[in-house]
């Protein structure tokens, strides 16, 4: 069995390589969770959410809570406004993550107020994803051209002027091709409202 100062050091190691961690990647290791709060009395630790944790020097980035909150929700995908900030496409500064969840998964009861859950299914859920490490944590985000289609798919619920935008600003930036738009829309089954939109542009 380990000893006290070596499952201490185990967790010091975790946190060396992420600086946002989870209590359920513990026992993983074999260390109980009371070596978190040990770790947040030392002053290394700081508990941001429920079994939610990030080191003191984590590094100072907008894109924090996102890495956070893959920490709490491992099942979902950071989707719409949040994976618009990220890409730097639009205007959008969304106040939570906005992140997709399958339509049978059950919600992580942690960070309920800072996620705004939206739900997928099928390929509109697995097809798109890329993985971006932030703070060493490996977040699922989904691709310009995805989120794109995505924004037409929630038109009414993230606004159709918000779509429009992301539109416009992904062909100026050259995030993705027409191709690649076009794929997504059939993944989404939005093809045919995105379509006068697409031709528009042609």
């Amino acid at each position: 069995m380990l000893s006290c100062s070596s499952k201490l050091q185990k967790l010091r190691d975790l946190a060396g390589r992420s600086s946002v961690l989870h209590a359920r990647e513990l026992s993983l290791l074999g260390i109980p969770r009371r070596y978190l709060t040990l770790l947040c009395v030392e002053g290394a630790l700081v508990k941001v959410a429920r079994g939610v944790y990030q080191t003191t020097d984590a590094p100072d980035t907008i894109h924090l809570g996102l890495a956070q909150a893959a920490k709490a929700a491992p099942n979902g995908v950071v989707c719409l406004l949040s994976a618009l900030r990220l890409h730097e496409i639009g205007s959008q500064l969304p106040h939570q993550v906005w992140m997709a969840l399958d339509r049978r998964a059950a919600k992580p009861r942690t960070m309920r107020s800072v996620i705004r859950w939206v739900r997928f299914s099928g390929p509109a859920l697995t097809e798109g994803i890329a993985f971006h490490d932030i703070a060493g944590t490996r977040v699922p985000i989904y691709s310009p051209a995805k989120t794109v289609a995505d924004c037409f798919k929630y038109r009414n619920k993230i606004g159709l002027d918000v779509a429009l935008e992301a539109l416009r600003d992904v062909l100026a930036g050259r995030k993705c091709t027409m191709d690649d738009l076009w794929k997504y829309a059939k993944v989404c089954r939005i093809a045919r409202v995105m379509q006068p939109y697409l031709e528009a542009l042609v």
